[in-house]
């Protein structure tokens, strides 16, 4: 009998392992760096690792630098993704930059691969996420202050002020991804059919179509 409960407490430990281990978010690494080789022809989930490193695969200068947010939406993002840093390569994080004019809108995205954490260099952005229940969860945010997005869910972040802002990301995935809304929806190829947009949003062929061009705009 003592036996019969022995084996049915390992079977239950080796159930939980295995559980835990199909759930987790990244593999653990099996080396100590895998520098990505970007050139690499290899189709996988990641990147190859390259034959030879060095302290420059690991070194990203590009968030040090206010970036010019003159664009139709008035931000910037500078990424710090594995493309960009490739020692990065299986160790679950990366960084961005997002610079704001005054009046500039990190327009509604999101992640479908991380959440996200926020903080704020200076300036004050109205930052905020919506739930799959349809709530909206927000926050006026000022310098050395944070705010957080889960992953999967749409967010965005507006500078409603008359000064610039900055902020800097930080991602639990060395390639986070982004959809942003907008762009997806009315400037996919091929498109999206008027006939989908139109019943969605509930507007015109034609509003969807001046939309459509508006988005295909240079930004």
């Amino acid at each position: 009998m003592v036996v019969g409960k022995h084996f049915v407490v390992v079977i239950m430990v080796l159930v939980i392992a295995t559980i835990s281990n199909s759930v987790s978010a990244d593999p653990d690494m099996l080396q100590d760096v895998c520098v990505a080789d970007l050139n690499n022809a290899v189709k996988m989930n990641g990147f190859a690792c390259k034959a030879n490193f060095s302290a420059s695969d690991f070194f990203f200068a590009g968030l040090a630098i206010q970036q010019p947010a003159n664009n139709n939406l008035g931000s910037i993002v500078t990424q710090a993704f594995v493309t960009q840093v490739p020692g990065l390569n299986t160790l679950g994080v990366a960084m961005a930059r997002i610079d704001f004019a005054p009046g500039g809108l990190n327009q509604p995205h999101e992640h479908p691969r991380a959440s996200e954490i926020l903080f704020v260099l200076y300036g004050e952005l109205d930052a905020g996420f919506i739930t799959t229940a349809n709530v909206l969860v927000s926050k006026t945010i000022k310098q050395g202050e944070i705010f957080i997005f889960p992953r999967g869910l749409v967010h965005f972040q507006i500078n409603n002020g008359k000064a610039p802002a900055a902020a800097i990301a930080a991602f639990n995935s060395q390639n986070p991804g982004r959809e942003d809304i907008a762009t997806s929806l009315f400037a996919a190829t091929p498109p999206v059919p008027n006939s989908v947009l139109s019943k969605a949003f509930q507007i015109s062929y034609q509003e969807v179509d001046a939309i459509k061009s508006k988005l295909a705009e240079k930004p």
